[in-house]
């Protein structure tokens, strides 16, 4: 029925009866001894878990233990039926333990294992003890044990593993232009079964459907003595490289990855500006983990940011972490979520932003009086770079019935010049939803810089490799992480989840101001793609005003022309469309989008556009505007309530051309 049900079937007459009924997830049942109960794990709405104990006859039910974001707890019930034992959060958040409750009187706990990430737990049949699994410090999985009464707890040794046929071992070299090299790979045995190396996360790309892991330029895995398919690729820029192998004794296979563009030899640096370390997975992250995803996926700069699992703020003690004498350079940055008035990602702040989490939804702070104007106004005064992150999720948010998908707070800080940035490429959101957002607010003399940032969750098993949507910035890799941010928020940059752009109109580069002419003006692209690409577009205050076709797959192309300059505004170029089956990219369709060239000064506008966006953008303002005061009615905001009148003032005046 659309979601995930318990249900029962008689052995002997194959009937099936529906046991729970409701929305959500039910999962990991446990009949009790009794024979008339049950013992399930639901996960509801808006994150909230519960260990339940249901009468099979009544449907009556009793919640045992209950948390918001509890991804990976999993109840065992004991033997006898009095005691469930279950992995649960430390109200830090930055460790887990394993506990018991009882079934009859749910009340205290004992815990059993008091730190570490223990997961999956499971009873002996004498009830003596319990099992657990936990990874270790090279994020491989181990079986535990510890006794029910109490105790240390100790790793069950694995005396030998039985594959169940021959195996030998395989190198798999890498090599860039023919220099060894980091890489991204997927190694499948003739069935397609992931093969994986002895140490390391594994991860799965559900996009493409592969599961892959990082190597250093030699690793060496154990595989059936049969034929064996490696995958390699390195960053955005190499077309993927695929070579079979019989898997004999003594096997190598060396695969060399040749990118279609070299950004930095033209002077551009990547980076990746929205994920998160550990997050709510099965895995317990160290920052120093990042630099091999780093130089795997040929990225110069990552900046992981903090979030919060509900009321649970993870990796705080990271924070001060820095990585930053050479590339790649890493730094933690923040994500503030009012998950109300939408989501800011910080990045070049020295310090925490208090309280993270604010508005409904949240059980303290819920109707705080509190705009995002307020984090957005303390990162600029810290020096950081503050964005709003996966801001549009569906195209067309202008059209009839989604003024909703844009965040509640989001036209109200940029038409007050609050917003530095904005998040115009992310796997969880639409990069052409977003970009009509943008054009609006650049229409509006707004010079609202472009990023770009995954939102993987990486401890996590199931998610995309950091960097597969990233932003190149025009930098000199000299001035280090504070030169790349300066550059970054100048908007000398380009987006991409797989294209690259080249761009130039006169002697002019995203960021940068061409001066008026009344005079034709050349312009120049190069695209380079190892995915296939539609078309290219020229876009002038919002309008595609040229268009020619992209790549149909691995390989580059350039184009160029002349173009008689409007009073004022800016010019980009994007590339567009294409179905994404293949590596390296990792996204449902092909995008890259330059940050604009400025006409005259930076913050030009045309005036008829500025009307034009003024005007869409008030209609969804009006939107946000009543949302605001329907959830807050009968709770004073006069700080809110001021900033959205000041909005709507700005934007009444630009709408008429004022």
């Amino acid at each position: 029925a659309g979601d995930l049900d318990i249900w029962r079937v008689d052995l002997s007459t194959g009937t099936k009866e529906r046991v729970t009924q409701e929305a959500g997830l039910e999962l990991k049942p446990m009949p009790h001894p009794d024979g008339k109960r049950l013992v399930y794990l639901a996960k509801k709405g808006a994150g909230q878990n519960e260990v339940r104990i249901r009468d099979l006859a009544t449907g009556t039910e009793r919640v045992l233990v209950a948390g918001s974001i509890v991804s990976m707890a999993r109840p065992a019930l004991s033997p006898n039926g009095t005691t469930v034992a279950v992995n649960w959060p430390t109200t830090d958040g930055a460790t887990w333990d394993l506990r018991l409750i009882g079934v009859e009187q749910p009340g205290p706990v004992v815990v059993l294992v008091a730190s570490g990430l223990p997961l999956t737990p499971a009873w002996s049949a004498d009830g003596s003890t319990i099992y657990f699994s936990q990874a270790d410090q090279h994020e491989v999985m181990a079986l535990h044990q510890v006794p029910t009464g109490g105790g240390p707890a100790t790793e069950v040794a694995i005396g030998q593993w039985d594959y169940g046929a021959p195996t030998n071992r395989l190198v798999v070299k890498t090599t860039d232009r023919h220099r060894e090299s980091p890489a991204r790979l997927s190694v499948v045995d003739e069935n397609g079964h992931p093969l994986l190396p002895d140490q390391g996360q594994p991860r799965f790309d559900g996009q493409n459907g592969m599961v892959f892991f990082y190597s250093g330029g030699a690793t060496e895995l154990t595989v059936p003595a049969r034929p064996v398919t490696v995958t390699a690729v390195r960053g955005l820029a190499t077309p993927a490289v695929t070579k079979t192998v019989a898997g004999s004794v003594g096997s190598t296979v060396e695969l060399d990855l040749e990118p279609v563009w070299d950004a930095r030899a033209h002077g551009w640096m990547a980076g990746e500006h929205h994920f998160h370390l550990n997050y709510g997975g099965p895995y317990r992250l160290d920052p120093s983990d990042l630099a091999p995803m780093a130089l795997g996926e040929d990225m110069d700069v990552l900046t992981p940011l903090l979030a919060n699992l509900h009321t649970r703020f993870e990796d705080q003690p990271l924070f001060q972490w820095r990585a930053l004498a050479e590339r790649p350079f890493i730094a933690f940055g923040q994500e503030v979520r009012s998950h109300f008035f939408g989501h800011i990602g910080l990045v070049g702040t020295d310090e925490l932003f208090w309280p993270w989490i604010w508005g409904p939804g949240y059980e303290i702070y819920s109707r705080d009086d509190r705009p995002n104007r307020t984090v957005l106004e303390w990162s600029r005064q810290q020096g950081g770079f503050s964005v709003y992150v996966h801001p549009v999720s569906r195209p067309n948010p202008f059209a009839a019935g989604n003024y909703g998908t844009i965040p509640t707070g989001f036209i109200a800080d940029a038409v007050q010049g609050m917003v530095d940035g904005i998040e115009l490429a992310c796997l969880w959101s639409d990069e052409l939803g977003t970009a009509d957002l943008w054009y609006r607010v650049l229409n509006l003399g707004f010079p609202v810089a472009p990023s770009a940032g995954t939102d993987v969750m990486n401890n996590l098993y199931r998610t995309m490799a950091v960097g597969t949507t990233r932003v190149y910035v025009k930098a000199d890799s000299t001035t280090g992480y504070r030169g790349y941010l300066d550059n970054l928020k100048a908007g000398r940059s380009f987006v991409t989840n797989g294209p690259m752009l080249d761009f130039r109109i006169g002697s002019a580069g995203p960021g940068e101001v061409i001066p008026p002419s009344s005079r034709k003006v050349p312009w120049s692209v190069h695209l380079a793609s190892a995915v296939a690409v539609s078309r290219l577009e020229l876009v002038v205050n919002g309008t595609v005003v040229d268009s020619t076709t992209g790549v149909a797959g691995a390989g580059s192309r350039d184009w160029a022309g002349s173009l008689s300059l409007p009073s004022g505004g800016w010019i980009a170029i994007r590339a567009v469309g294409g179905t994404i089956d293949r590596w390296p990219a990792m996204d449902s369709y092909a995008f890259a989008h330059t940050a604009p060239v400025w006409i005259g000064a930076k913050g030009s506008t045309l005036p008829a556009a500025k009307a034009a966006a003024a005007k869409d953008l008030l209609a969804a303002f009006e939107v946000a505007e009543a949302n605001f005061k329907r959830t807050y009615a009968g709770s004073p905001a006069p700080a809110l309530s001021a900033h959205y009148q000041r909005a709507r003032e700005i934007l009444t005046a630009m709408a008429a051309g004022r």
